[in-house]
C-alpha cells in the first residue's frame, strides 16, 4: 500500500512499461480486517486502472507466482520489493530485491539503478546423499562461510553436482542465499530447467481459465502463454548463455555435495549450522513445527513431508503449521493425497501465502517456545516472541511428529542409531589477480546544500549481523500508517527496548559487520533516520539496506578499522553504549576524526560519497528526486 502512495507522491500519473509490473497479493493475507480488506481492493483497483496484471490473496506468495506464471524467466532481469527475490536465479533468471521507494520509481520511469557487483563461482561436486536436501546445501553454506565471505555479491553456481537437483532445490538454494549475503544465485539453464518448462507449457494450457490476466482468445485459435512458450523456450535452448572461458571471479568455492549430512540452522541465527545428528543428541523439545513459505512448501517439499508423517500422529504438546507456496501448488497436492495425509495427521492448514515466517497470522511462537521450520529465516522475534528459539531445517515433519528435532530414519525404526557425521568437503580460493583500487587520496567536492562535515557523538551497536528485524520489528512492518515519531519509539526494539531512550538527535550510529543484513524493509532505515541519527557507521552493510538508506536520504560510511577498535574498547559491556566520543566526518576528504579517543589512531579512512548519493541526500530521498526529475 506504502508503494501505492509513493507512486502518486511522486505525482506519477501512468506506468511507464504496464506490462513489466505484475502486483500479488500475499503478505497478511490471515487479516481479515475491513481495513486490510480496503487496502487489498485499492490495489486491485490501481491495477486495473493501469493494466497490471494482478493475483489476489490466496493465489499464493508472489515469488512462486512469478515463477508459475513465467514473469521470472532464463536470461532475464527480475526484481521484487522483497528479500528473497534472489529465488528467481534457481531457474536461470537474474532475482535481486528492489525496495518500495524503488518499485514506485521503476513503476514511474522505467528506469532504477544499481552497482555491479563482485562475482563468486560455486561450484558443487558430486551427488547430495539420500535424506540430504537442497535446503541442506544452503544451511550447510550460510554455516560454514559466515563471515561476510559472499556479502554484497552475486553468485553463479556451477558444477556437475547441479544435474542432480531438481528445480525445487535450485529455488530453495538461490532463494536463501539472501540469508548468506549474497545480491543474487543463479543457476545454468540446463536440461532439468527446460524439461520444467515444457511440462509447464501443458499446465498452463489447462488451467489458463482460472487466470484472469491471460486475455480471451477467439473460437478455434490456439493458445499461447504469453511467457512460458515453446518458442521462448526453443529460443533460450538454441542459445544458452555460457560464462567466458576467462570471467573474473573474485572468489571461488568449491562444495563436494556426497560429503553433506542434514543440517539445522539455529537457534535465532541463519549463521549458525549444526548437523542434525548433534542436535537429536541434545533432546530438544518443540512446541511448533512449520511447512511454510516460498523456500521450502512446494510439492515436492508437501510430497516428502506426506511421506514421512504419513499414518502418524503430531505429538501432544505440538502444533504443525502447513501453508502450501501456491493455491496451484496445494491442488497438486490435494489431487495426488498428500493433502490429506498432512490434514490426518493433525497439520493446522494456512492460506497460501506469508505467514508465521513474518511474524503475521495464528501460529506464532510464544514467550519461551521453540519452533522447527522449513522457512529461510530466524531472527530473534521475527516468528514471534523474541524470548522464543527457532531452527530452521528441511525435516520439519519428523520432529512435529517426535515432539523433538530429530531426522525422518528416527521415525522408520524402532533400534535407531545416530549416524556417523562426516566433515563437508570445501575449498575457497581468493582471486588475487586485481588488486582493490586505492581510494584514500580521491576528493569528491560536495555539492550546494551537501555538508563538507557532520559531526555528532558516536553511538555503539555491539552487534555483527544485526538484522532488519531486530531493527524494525516485522509487526509494525505492514502498519502503514505509523508516524515518523512512532516508528523513532520502536527502532531497535527487538535487538535493544533501550535504544529510543539512549539515542539522541545528532548522534552518529556505529554498527558491527553485515549491517542490516535481512529484510529489505525500507523502515529499517527510514526508523532510524527518524530517531534522529545522522548517519551510520558500520565494518560492512548489506547492500540492501544501503540501498533503502541512500533512497531515504540516510548516510551510510564503511569503517572496519573504527568499528574494530569500539568493540575492543566497549564491546560485551551494553548492547547500545554512549561513548561520548565526538566526531567529525569529513565527507569530501573519505575521512572520519574521532576526539576523545585515547589510541594511537585517531582518524579513520572511509570510502567517498559520490555525487548521485549527494543529490538524494539534498532532495531529501529518491521520492523526491524522481518527483523533481519528471
Amino acid at each position: 500500500m506504502i508503494i501505492l502512495l509513493l507512486f502518486k507522491s511522486i505525482g506519477a500519473q501512468k506506468f511507464k512499461y504496464p506490462s513489466q509490473a505484475v502486483f500479488t497479493l500475499d503478505h497478511d493475507v490471515q487479516n481479515k480486517s475491513e481495513k486490510n480488506l480496503a487496502k487489498y481492493s485499492s490495489i486491485e483497483r490501481l491495477a486495473n486502472l493501469h493494466n497490471v496484471d494482478f493475483y489476489p490473496a490466496g493465489r499464493g506468495i508472489g515469488h512462486q507466482i512469478l515463477i508459475e506464471e513465467g514473469y521470472a524467466f532464463p536470461y532475464t532481469l527480475t526484481v521484487a520489493s522483497d528479500s528473497h527475490s534472489n529465488m528467481y536465479g534457481g531457474i536461470g533468471c537474474l532475482g535481486t530485491p528492489i525496495v518500495r521507494t524503488d518499485a514506485a520509481a521503476i513503476w514511474a520511469t522505467g528506469k532504477t539503478w544499481w552497482q555491479i557487483p563482485p562475482v563468486v563461482k560455486v561450484e558443487l561436486k558430486g551427488k547430495l546423499p539420500d535424506g540430504v536436501t537442497g535446503k541442506d546445501v544452503i544451511i550447510s553454506l550460510c554455516g560454514m562461510f559466515n563471515n561476510d565471505e559472499v556479502l554484497n555479491c552475486a553468485i553463479e553456481f556451477a558444477g556437475e553436482g547441479i544435474r542432480g537437483l531438481s528445480l525445487s532445490e535450485r529455488l530453495a538454494i538461490a532463494n536463501m542465499t539472501t540469508e548468506w549475503g549474497a545480491l543474487a544465485g543463479v543457476f545454468p539453464v540446463d536440461e532439468t530447467t527446460i524439461m520444467w518448462l515444457r511440462n509447464r507449457v501443458e499446465k498452463l494450457e489447462l488451467t489458463r481459465f482460472e487466470n484472469k490476466n491471460l486475455k480471451p482468445i477467439s473460437a478455434g485459435q490456439p493458445f499461447k502463454h504469453p511467457r512460458i512458450n515453446n518458442e521462448r523456450i526453443d529460443k533460450i535452448e538454441k542459445n544458452p548463455l555460457r560464462a567466458s572461458s576467462n570471467a573474473y571471479y573474485c572468489k571461488y568455492l568449491s562444495l563436494d555435495l556426497s560429503t553433506l549430512s542434514p543440517c539445522v540452522s539455529g537457534p535465532n541465527s541463519v549463521k549458525v549450522s549444526t548437523p542434525l545428528v548433534e542436535l537429536e543428541k541434545q533432546d530438544i523439545k518443540i512446541q511448533k513445527a512449520y511447512l511454510v513459505s516460498c523456500v521450502n512448501s512446494r510439492a515436492e517439499d508437501l510430497h516428502s513431508a506426506a511421506q514421512v508423517i504419513k499414518g502418524k500422529k503430531i505429538a501432544d504438546g505440538v502444533e504443525f503449521y502447513v501453508a502450501a507456496a501456491s493455491s496451484e501448488v496445494q491442488k497438486d497436492a490435494e489431487a495426488n493425497g498428500d493433502w490429506k495425509v498432512l490434514i490426518d495427521a493433525g497439520a493446522k492448514i494456512l492460506p497460501a501465502g506469508c505467514g508465521p515466517c513474518i511474524g503475521l497470522g495464528v501460529g506464532l511462537l510464544k514467550d519461551g517456545e521453540v519452533g522447527i521450520s522449513a522457512t529461510n529465516r530466524n531472527f530473534k522475534g521475527r516468528m514471534g516472541s523474541p524470548n522464543a528459539l527457532a531452527y530452521l531445517a528441511s525435516p520439519v515433519a519428523a520432529s512435529a511428529v517426535a515432539g523433538r528435532i530429530v531426522s525422518p530414519a528416527f521415525l522408520s525404526t524402532s533400534s535407531y542409531t545416530f549416524p556417523a557425521h562426516q566433515t563437508p568437503i570445501i575449498t575457497c580460493d581468493i582471486n588475487q589477480s586485481e588488486q582493490p583500487i586505492e581510494t584514500s587520496s580521491i576528493i569528491e567536492p560536495t555539492i550546494p546544500g551537501f555538508p563538507g562535515t557532520i559531526k555528532g557523538e558516536l553511538i555503539f551497536c555491539d552487534a555483527d549481523n544485526l538484522n532488519t528485524d531486530g531493527i524494525y520489528p516485522g509487526k509494525y512492518t505492514y502498519v502503514d500508517d505509523l508516524t515518523l515519531e512512532q516508528m523513532a519509539k520502536v527502532v531497535m526494539e527487538n535487538y535493544d527496548p533501550k535504544f529510543a531512550n539512549i539515542v539522541s538527535k545528532g548522534d552518529i550510529l556505529v554498527g558491527g559487520f553485515n549491517f542490516g543484513c535481512g529484510s529489505s524493509r525500507e523502515q529499517a532505515a527510514t526508523a532510524i533516520k527518524a530517531s534522529g541519527i545522522a548517519l551510520v557507521i558500520a565494518g560492512s552493510f548489506s547492500e540492501t539496506f544501503k540501498r533503502n538508506s541512500i533512497n531515504n536520504a540516510l548516510l551510510c560510511l564503511e569503517a572496519p578499522d573504527l568499528v574494530r577498535l569500539l568493540k575492543n574498547k566497549y564491546g560485551s559491556k551494553e548492547l547500545t553504549t554512549r561513548t561520548k566520543l565526538n566526531t567529525e566526518v569529513k565527507i569530501a576528504e573519505g575521512k572520519i576524526v574521532v576526539k576523545g579517543l585515547n589510541e594511537p589512531k585517531t582518524v579513520f579512512k572511509v570510502g567517498i560519497l559520490g555525487r548521485s548519493v549527494q543529490e538524494l541526500w539534498v532532495a531529501n530521498g529518491l521520492e523526491n528526486w524522481v518527483k523533481q526529475s519528471m
